[in-house]
């Protein structure tokens, strides 16, 4: 037995793009079990994700989860039964800069709020992304954005446009505004978040798991890029997916399969369920031994 499965997990923190969703943005059978079965021993699985909670609602309603969710980058926290416990916001000042700035240059800018989501006018490429791949709610269009900005809270900024742009003005965002924002791309080249300083995903996994008097250590998080860094910091085991870039891998304790590969599922089976998912796999597809003559001619 080795050291991993002499952890007591008490808590999975599971990142959904790109984790616990394959490339079709669909759970997967094998992942649907490994999930099922995790939960079926009464611990406690906490979905993490950029997304609103409008999109997560049918996988918390699919698995009956009843633990909080983390949604919108760990900006806004709900509790089981779909109402915000804690929430973070922009400042207006900081936003109207940003929008301001952006906008100037071409860029196209998406307001998060709660369930909400906000635009300028409509734009049916980014429109088609939110809807087909991200499941997220149909963004109002609400005119001028900075119109909004003292009477709406404003949890985050996503600004879209072509990736070597976005990095062009992440990072002149970062030199103009950094000290008032958080700049972050999860996994998404096209798109650039912009976040109320000092928050994340481990921030506010960290503040739950003091809720639910849970220690960090037995933990295990699950996730694949940028915004997930922390929340892997922080738990006792935390996994990268293989997909994931270099520096997530890195910060992870374990690397497991790609989303397209069934990491998840092997994730929950090996560190949870105490299952060695390559090593049954590989048992169950050797080739039974050849023992006629000709075989050891």
């Amino acid at each position: 037995m080795t050291e991993t499965k002499k952890k007591q997990i008490r808590l999975v923190a599971i990142d959904l793009d790109g984790t616990l969703l394959n490339p079709q943005s669909e759970v997967t059978e094998r992942t649907d079990k490994a999930l099922r079965a995790v939960l079926d021993q009464g611990i406690t699985v906490i979905f993490a994700t950029g997304k609103t909670y409008s999109a997560v609602a049918p996988l918390v309603e699919r698995f009956g989860i009843k633990a909080p969710c983390i949604c919108v980058q760990g900006l806004v926290v709900y509790n089981g039964d779909g109402r915000i416990m804690h929430q973070q916001v922009l400042s207006p000042a900081a936003a109207r800069q940003v929008i301001t700035y952006a906008e100037d240059r071409g860029f196209f800018a998406l307001l998060y709020s709660g369930a909400r989501i906000l635009m300028r006018t409509r734009n049916q490429e980014v429109e088609k992304t939110l809807f087909t791949r991200y499941h997220e709610p149909v963004p109002e269009t609400v005119g001028a954005l900075q119109n909004v900005l003292d009477s709406v809270p404003i949890n985050k900024i996503a600004l879209v446009g072509e990736p070597r742009a976005v990095k062009a003005l992440r990072w002149q965002l970062n030199a103009q505004v950094g000290n008032l924002v958080r700049l972050m791309q999860a996994g998404v080249p096209q798109m650039v978040e912009v976040l109320p300083p000092g928050t994340s995903k481990g921030t506010a996994l960290k503040a739950l798991l003091k809720e639910l008097k849970v220690d960090p250590v037995d933990v295990l998080a699950i996730g694949d890029a940028e915004n997930d860094l922390e929340m892997l910091q922080l738990a006792g085991i935390g996994v990268a997916m293989g997909q994931a870039e270099q520096r997530v891998k890195d910060a992870a304790d374990f690397v497991v399969a790609s989303n397209a590969e069934d990491g998840a599922a092997e994730a929950l089976e090996r560190f949870v369920l105490g299952i060695e998912p390559e090593t049954e796999q590989a048992a169950e597809s050797a080739p039974e031994p050849d023992t006629t003559e000709e075989a050891s001619a």
